[in-house]
């Protein structure tokens, strides 16, 4: 009863936060559809797994040093204008990808992508948090239902895509964003007083850094990071060991985003009521390193790894919309600043993740880089915990709206 309230709740929404939602979702596609011509592309370009890995590194670290800038761009731009310069940028950069021939081309286009793809991420879930009527919580489930939805379709369209060509599915990026550039001058709000989050003065390029004086914003910043590099491990490396073409990889990412967007809107919601925010992140963090580490034991064994990326998506989607939600309600500033702040901390661990797991597995064994990526995310854990009284603010917080 209580969830189909929500979901009812959540479905009174202004036109314009279901202009983002939809345009999010097309935008996250991004992501799931390169993942299954991962080990096409090496193959085809001659290149090793590391060296492909670079494309997740360029892409996560150009995404994080640009979080810094996005608020002072969108507080100059306005919310609209900023959206379609970043599906602009990433529609470019996808595209020039796609008609590459060398894998360090690709790298650095995929850093121009991050760039895009910073001004798109961090402003859509800004206005869809600050145009809502349904208060943050709900908002920000509708935002990582749009994450579920792109991530879960992704890889379907990649894999279709890539059985035919590995640039393919850069091409249909390129496509899928021309639809989102359409959808967003269509749907949002002209005035930049209703898309805008500073209130008062322009962002300026200092304001992230200030944030991160505000303990709960490090800390979550940082759990994140050590997060993330068990999240991209997982989604750069776990291709190479499975042993399936790029049909079977995009089914095996397909159920992975199904579970991932079923729990970041039904059950994330019901954990946060139950056991409040904090607990059930540490809950979720500590399921999702042991799984890793069992991935790391068997990762010579194809159903395991199979079965392992499929259920590490439920604790994906649960933990994203717990931390993305926590972040929201930690400090008392600004939240596009908040997100600034957060996401220029969390995307480092997602621009080591990728090549260090790809060397690992040279250095050492395939089994290598998932017990690492299990220990990255173990110390997320004693992060949290070891701050707690830094940040349980957010469970009262969320129970006040």
């Amino acid at each position: 009863m209580t969830t189909n309230t929500n979901v009812n709740h959540t479905s009174r929404q202004p036109g314009a936060v279901w202009a983002v939602f939809f345009a999010s979702i097309i935008a996250f596609m991004g992501l799931g559809l390169v993942d299954p011509i991962l080990p096409a592309i090496a193959k085809q370009l001659n290149a090793t797994p590391s060296e492909v890995a670079l494309l997740f590194t360029s892409y996560n670290a150009v995404m994080a040093v640009a979080m810094l800038i996005t608020g002072v761009i969108s507080s100059r731009m306005g919310t609209k204008l900023t959206l379609i310069a970043g599906v602009i940028i990433i529609a470019t950069f996808s595209t020039l990808g796609g008609l590459s021939n060398n894998v360090w081309t690709i790298v650095g286009l995929r850093g121009g992508w991050g760039l895009g793809n910073a001004l798109f991420v961090a402003t859509a879930l800004t206005a869809i948090v600050s145009l809502s009527k349904n208060g943050t919580a709900k908002a920000v489930i509708l935002y990582e239902a749009a994450i579920g939805l792109g991530l879960s379709v992704g890889p379907l369209v990649g894999g279709m895509l890539g059985a035919i060509t590995w640039r393919g599915p850069f091409i249909g990026v390129g496509v899928l964003m021309a639809a989102a550039f359409i959808f967003l001058v269509i749907f949002m709000p002209r005035s930049k007083k209703q898309t805008t989050t500073s209130t008062t003065r322009p962002t300026s390029i200092l304001d992230p850094f200030r944030a991160l004086r505000h303990r709960s914003i490090l800390v979550f910043g940082l759990t994140a990071a050590l997060y993330n590099f068990g999240f991209f491990t997982l989604l750069a490396y776990s291709p190479f060991v499975m042993g399936l073409g790029p049909h079977g990889i995009g089914y095996v990412f397909i159920g992975w985003g199904v579970l991932l967007a079923i729990t970041s809107v039904y059950m994330a919601p019901i954990l946060q009521r139950r056991f409040g925010t904090v607990n059930s992140m540490a809950a979720m963090l500590t399921l999702f390193a042991l799984l890793l580490i069992i991935m790391g034991i068997w990762a010579n064994i194809q159903w395991v790894i199979i079965v392992a990326v499929i259920v590490a998506g439920a604790m994906l989607g649960n933990n994203n919309t717990l931390i993305t939600t926590a972040v929201m309600n930690a400090a008392p500033i600004e939240r596009s600043t908040a997100s600034a702040a957060y996401s220029f901390l969390r995307f480092i661990g997602g621009a080591i993740a990728p090549f260090l797991a790809g060397k690992l597995a040279e250095w050492f064994s395939p089994h290598i880089p998932f017990i690492v990526g299990g220990c990255f995310v173990f110390l997320s854990v004693l992060m949290v915990l070891f701050n707690r009284r830094h940040v349980y603010h957010v469970d009262s917080v969320e129970t006040a709206h």
